[in-house]
């Protein structure tokens, strides 16, 4: 699927432990939020048209491409979901219709002295990664297709398979379904530019309000290797979308199972 069109954002902090775990919870100190809970806030990191490195279109499909300087990048495994937007007549978000999922790598580099989420997330063409299909959502609430689905991550290094991040249950997002939908429409509308976060509805006016935007909901938490351990040149990246009634965490190619699978350069 082509997205070189479609606003692309994300969410920080939406998984128990992983912004401890990523050394970055620091960073949103001063970012009061609703619930202990809840997620800090959303960030750009593809921006079509943007005159900024925002504006370069980043998500790869077989290959991650690390930064031409050090930098210590981490996998972050994901659930993306593709939303169409309402908008009233003032332009403000009043809706979002969830369409399809995937398995996302928002790959992150723990870059000091970064101001903005953002700084982190896009450095080239391919420093995201998507799965190798779509599932449709039948409905964005329980008892749908998504109820059942469980994330999971590896990454092989010379010849060894590691977990990543742990296989968790998309139920387990701190927020999800309605409670995610409502909170993404507010901070759309609402988010300010403050400490690591940005105006959200300036850039949908730069993008000339568009249809449909890409959001990846959250990262897992890190297992073991995942927190220890930051991408090298030849380690091969996996993320997995399961349904657990149907299937399992394995690499075994199945039709309910979503794998993203890239090497890293």
């Amino acid at each position: 699927m082509q997205l070189e069109n479609v606003l692309c954002l994300g969410v920080a902090g939406n998984f128990a432990h992983h912004l401890e775990q990523a050394g970055e919870l620091k960073d949103f100190e001063n970012v009061v939020t609703a619930e202990p809970d809840a997620p800090k806030g959303i960030f750009p990191f593809y921006l079509p048209g943007a005159n900024s490195f925002l504006g370069q279109y980043c998500i790869g499909i077989d290959k991650l491409e690390l930064p031409n300087y050090e930098a210590n990048a981490q996998v972050e495994p994901e659930i993306a979901i593709l939303f169409d937007i309402v908008y009233n007549e003032e332009k403000r978000v009043i809706d979002l219709i969830a369409k399809k999922f995937t398995t996302f790598n928002d790959c992150t580099i723990r870059k000091e002295g970064a101001k903005k989420i953002s700084e982190k997330k896009s450095w080239g063409p391919h420093s995201k990664g998507i799965g190798d299909k779509w599932i449709n959502i039948d409905k964005f609430e329980e008892n749908g297709v998504m109820d059942n689905y469980h994330l999971c991550s590896f990454v092989k290094r010379n010849g060894v398979l590691y977990p990543y991040g742990v296989d968790a249950p998309l139920l387990g997002y701190s927020y999800f379904y309605g409670k995610l939908k409502s909170w993404l429409i507010g901070k759309m509308n609402t988010q300010v530019d403050f400490g690591p976060l940005e105006n959200i509805a300036e850039y949908l006016k730069l993008c000339d309000y568009p249809d449909e935007v890409l959001i990846s909901i959250g990262a897992t938490a890190y297992a073991e290797f995942g927190e220890k351990n930051y991408l090298q040149e030849g380690d091969e990246v996996y993320v997995i979308a399961y349904d657990k009634t149907k299937d399992d965490s394995s690499l075994q190619l199945s039709e309910s199972k979503i794998i993203l699978h890239q090497k890293v350069q």
